[in-house]
């Protein structure tokens, strides 16, 4: 699955890894996440994030 990185912190989504603390579920695709949801460590919204070219 595509990870997602924060463009202001740096923070990786990980789908494997979900995002327990904002209930997230591991397995959770970015594009399944809630529009409300925000970057776990400095707060920016989703819209802040861009796909991890591997």
């Amino acid at each position: 699955m595509e990870k997602y990185v924060c463009i202001v912190c740096g923070y990786i989504y990980d789908p494997a890894e979900g995002d327990n603390d904002s209930g997230v579920a591991p397995g959770t695709k970015f594009q399944d996440i809630d529009e409300d949801w925000v970057c776990p460590l400095c707060g920016v919204p989703k819209s802040d994030f861009e796909k991890v070219e591997e």
